[in-house]
């Protein structure tokens, strides 16, 4: 997701507090985060202690960063309530079951916290709607795991968010893949 680094500030940047990032990946979000962030804890199935340009992020990072590799979807090691603020970004649309993990997210947030966003999924336009269905299977095999057709936002509120402000855009690359959604949704 590379290509689209200069959307990760706006919604990276809003985070303030503790905070979780799920889909850590690589720590490409690490240098957006504004100084009201007190510490980020990153979870993500991928495994990469000892990957240099990673090590070398979370080295430069002003606030201290722990990781866990695991998946989302499961129960995850924190207590209720011990975030300000979840972050993910085009991490939903590869994690197995995102309603469990949204309801992961929803529980480990402190009430009134902030999940921010930013995801590619489901287009408006009927017919590109309609080739993100036929297509979602194959691509989901091709591209580990990624679905293109998640409603993002019906998702969000279904897990028990108050969408505070989504915004649709189109990103790069083809229109099967780059309808997008930044948001911020509340724990209420």
């Amino acid at each position: 997701m590379r290509m689209m680094d200069d959307l990760r500030p706006e919604t990276v940047g809003r985070a303030h507090g503790e905070v979780l990032e799920i889909g850590f990946g690589t720590g490409r979000n690490l240098r957006h985060y504004s100084s009201e962030v007190r510490s980020v804890w990153g979870v993500d199935p991928m495994v990469t202690h000892g990957v240099g340009p990673v090590e070398r992020r979370i080295d430069e990072a002003p606030f201290p960063v722990e990781r866990t590799s695991l998946r989302a979807d499961h129960r995850l090691p924190f207590d209720a309530g011990r975030f300000d603020c979840v972050v993910t970004t085009w991490t939903l649309c590869s994690i197995p079951d995102e309603r469990a993990a949204l309801a992961e997210m929803r529980r480990v947030l402190k009430p009134g916290g902030r999940y921010l966003f930013i995801e590619h999924g489901r287009a408006r336009v009927e017919r590109i709607v309609r080739w993100q269905d036929r297509l979602n299977p194959i691509w989901s095999r091709l591209a580990e795991g990624c679905n293109i057709n998640r409603p993002i936002d019906r998702t969000v509120e279904q897990a028990g968010f108050e969408l505070t402000s989504v915004d649709e855009l189109e990103g790069k690359g083809p229109r099967l893949v780059s309808h997008l959604y930044r948001g911020v949704a509340s724990r209420v």
